[in-house]
């Protein structure tokens, strides 16, 4: 009779911890449709880099919702993530570098909703053969963006700076870099790193 006792109470007791992680998971999931309601409305999506969500991979874990520090950007919706204010997205993909499973990578807007944005190559390449833009003028805002960006345009450099080299002549410089921000400075270093000759010349 005691150990029958003994089995309700506990089980009284899982069953109030239940419900209440229940209507907690409703709230949520109810907040995150108005949140993606509103969103719809008054929002015209990600101008810029932004995460791209995998729903087969998600597994629900709600950890991108957790660590991005622009609030919601993304919510919990039906289990998955999705997102709900894309436009408040300053591209610094925490959210992707979090996820334990890869369901999320960083995308660029369609052209048609970053249309004051430069068109450019996965490489930062515009549509002039070897002019490379990194860090805020290519829309991304964020230091880390911009120091990575800078760092790979100068790889991409690198592996073409032969054949540049022969067509241009001995006493031209590998490299031009304008602007001393956090993209020139990596692009600066990086250029010493790889032993390539260049100008930086200080932005006003």
């Amino acid at each position: 009779m005691d150990s029958l006792i003994t089995f309700v109470i506990a089980a009284a007791i899982c069953l109030v911890f239940v419900l209440s992680y229940t209507k907690k998971l409703k709230m949520q999931e109810r907040r995150a449709q108005e949140a993606a309601k509103k969103g719809a409305v008054y929002s015209e999506g990600p101008r810029a880099q932004h995460p791209h969500i995998d729903a087969n991979a998600c597994i629900g874990c709600a950890t991108c919702t957790t660590v991005c520090p622009e609030g919601d950007v993304l919510a919990m919706l039906g289990g998955k993530a999705v997102i709900v204010y894309g436009y408040k997205c300053i591209g610094h993909s925490l959210c992707a570098e979090a996820c334990p499973v890869g369901a999320i990578t960083m995308v660029m807007a369609s052209p048609g909703m970053s249309a004051d944005l430069p068109v450019l190559s996965p490489q930062c390449e515009t549509n002039v053969p070897n002019l490379f833009i990194a860090g805020e003028l290519g829309g991304l805002a964020l230091i880390k963006n911009a120091i990575n960006q800078g760092r790979d345009c100068v790889d991409t450099v690198a592996t073409r700076i032969k054949a540049l080299r022969a067509s241009s002549g001995a006493d031209t410089w590998d490299l031009l870099i304008v602007g001393t921000g956090p993209a020139g400075i990596s692009t600066s270093l990086r250029a010493i790193e790889r032993k390539l000759t260049y100008v930086t010349i200080v932005g006003t």
